[in-house]
């Protein structure tokens, strides 16, 4: 068993030939030597982001809607960082992440309900950081709203609460040259490696 603290990597693309995949095996390789990393692929593992019916129904039962989704609610309450590596689809994540926060997310599990309000319940993780990209430039993210990163620096802020968070982000990657690639890849390694 490591003494290293434990970091869940959760990382979101299909393709193994794709620039995520690159981010993402840069990002592994760097919290290594900090962190005891628990490498979650979505896509490799087979996770269904469906959220059912039962599932659904059973959202606020606390005593059992982990049940279908606990090994992946166990790593996440085991984790004191939390490192996301997907593309910006459409202005959103991809539909696996997007089902995992769904699905995992659960009251009880991030939040719990106190007289209406949500209140964070992940604040053993300490450390939270994105690490993504955007088809389009940065205005183009503004002037949609940019809901990846509002995602992660308020909802998931509000329910994790810690005490370091990054947003890293390669805008404009349609136009991204091999130069540029390279040095978002090397900010990334950098930034992990201190994280």
């Amino acid at each position: 068993m490591s003494d290293k603290p434990r970091a869940l990597l959760l990382f979101a693309h299909p393709c193994p030939e794709s620039f995520s995949s690159a981010l993402h095996a840069r990002a592994r390789a760097a919290l290594a030597a900090r962190w005891s990393v628990d490498d979650c692929d979505l896509y490799a593992e087979g996770f269904s982001p469906l959220l059912t019916e039962a599932e659904r129904r059973g959202y606020h039962e606390t005593a059992t809607n982990i049940d279908p989704v606990r090994p992946y609610v166990d790593r996440l309450r085991a984790a004191e960082a939390l490192v996301l590596v997907f593309p910006g689809w459409n202005f959103g994540y991809p539909a696996i992440l997007k089902g995992f926060f769904d699905r995992v997310f659960l009251p009880g599990v991030s939040f719990r309900l106190e007289a209406g309000k949500v209140r964070p319940n992940l604040t053993q993780i300490q450390k939270l950081a994105a690490i993504t990209t955007y088809g389009g430039t940065r205005l183009r993210a503004i002037g949609a709203g940019d809901p990846p990163r509002r995602v992660v620096t308020r909802a998931l802020w509000h329910v994790t609460r810690p005490k370091t968070m990054r947003y890293l982000a390669l805008y404009d990657m349609n136009r991204a040259t091999a130069t540029r690639r390279e040095a978002f890849l090397d900010r990334v390694g950098r930034e992990m490696e201190a994280f």
